[in-house]
């Protein structure tokens, strides 16, 4: 069985949702559609002539890719210009192209995470905090008999995440009343009589990205017609996502040894480096992407180093006066990506036994030659 578009894009917002793209960001569906069967889909940092044609040539009916094809607002579509014509392949192809950019960068488990992995970067936090998840409290009245099922539905959803903690609830027993009127069918009681009831209060924490999941668990596990419940929004907030990581290494090291170890972590032949070689390097941060402007944020989260890419002769300038040594493998290290996202998806389509098989982009779009 082939998953639907659609499918597969729930899929890849489970990862990376879309609320937490920048404003200013390009992502989602940018060409083509989504409402058919997908046999095989190519996961891309970026999308250009020699994309298409790997596509073509692996069968592939949708492409998911990290950098936009459409960033600024089109005039028109010139089928006989170099851009024009990648535009009338896909279309003509049937090729669909869905962007996750900015989201992925923060979400966790995603962009950045992956970076500080390759660099053994330890319990990573982000560089600059960016969204602060808004949060619930769930209160639901549930019979006894049937307090376990609503209880592991609402846990299962989603609910009850507090910091590494999971699956938390606060349960206590007391009595609820009502009197079932006409046109009722009540799982406890009679209509037009009082009924007191056995009932188990449960309360739990619901991040508001979740809420609508939770509560239709909720009701679909729960007995009774007419649900007694309450959502409260907190002004506690939950997790703090935000742009770049920056931790411990596992073991300290020099600025020229910690080099290699970036080139090796992101495969990349060449670095541009900025500070002493011999520094030592306790703690580090990565940024994917162009993260040179940040370099006052990592400073403050106590980073010696910064690896980032598309540093500018200024940046590097004011970096060395502020103490802080920098580390630029190019914008296109983000590569990381592509191995990581399919792996991510085979493993959701296979979960959910569907057939349609995922394809890491082999196709180096690195502009830049080194000589």
């Amino acid at each position: 069985m082939l998953a639907k578009g659609q499918t597969v894009i729930q899929y890849i917002e489970q990862l990376a949702p879309k609320h937490l793209a920048e404003d200013w960001d390009k992502v989602g569906l940018q060409l083509g559609s989504l409402q058919k069967e997908i046999t095989n889909v190519l996961v891309a940092l970026d999308v250009n002539d020699e994309v298409v044609e790997e596509a073509i040539s692996l069968g592939c009916n949708l492409i998911i890719a990290h950098h936009a094809i459409i960033f600024r607002p089109l005039q028109g579509i010139q089928t006989d210009t170099p851009m024009g014509r990648m535009y009338e392949k896909l279309i003509k192809n049937d090729i669909a192209v869905y962007i996750s950019h900015t989201n992925l960068d923060v979400t966790e488990g995603g962009m950045n995470d992956w970076m500080a992995e390759a660099l053994g970067i330890e319990n990573g936090v982000p560089i600059k905090d960016i969204h602060s998840e808004q949060l619930s409290k769930l209160v639901v009245f549930v019979p006894k008999d049937h307090h376990q099922k609503v209880l592991d539905a609402i846990l299962n959803a989603g609910a009850g995440a507090i910091g590494n903690y999971s699956h938390c609830s606060f349960n206590i027993e007391g009595y609820g009343t009502f009197i079932p009127g006409e046109g009722t069918d009540p799982y406890i009681g009679e209509k037009g009589k009082m009924e007191r009831a056995e009932e188990i209060r449960i309360e739990t924490i619901v991040p508001h990205t979740i809420r609508n999941k939770v509560v239709q668990a909720m009701l679909k596990a729960h007995p009774y017609e007419e649900v007694a419940y309450d959502l409260y929004t907190m002004d506690l907030k939950g997790r703090t996502l935000g742009l770049g990581r920056v931790g411990k290494l596992k073991e300290p090291t020099t600025l020229g040894q910690f080099v290699e170890t970036v080139k090796k972590g992101l495969k990349v032949d060449h670095v541009r480096v900025v500070g002493d070689l011999d520094r030592p390097i306790r703690k580090a941060a990565v940024l994917g992407g162009s993260g040179g402007k940040y370099y006052n944020s990592a400073i403050f989260r106590g980073a010696d180093v910064l690896v980032t890419g598309d540093l500018d002769y200024h940046t590097a300038q004011d970096a060395v006066l502020a103490g802080i040594t920098l580390i630029d493998p190019g914008h296109n290290a983000e590569k990381i990506m592509k191995e990581k996202v399919a792996e991510w998806m085979t493993g959701k389509l296979v979960e959910h036994k569907y057939d349609t098989t995922v394809h890491a982009s082999q196709v180096n779009t690195e502009p830049f030659k080194f000589l």
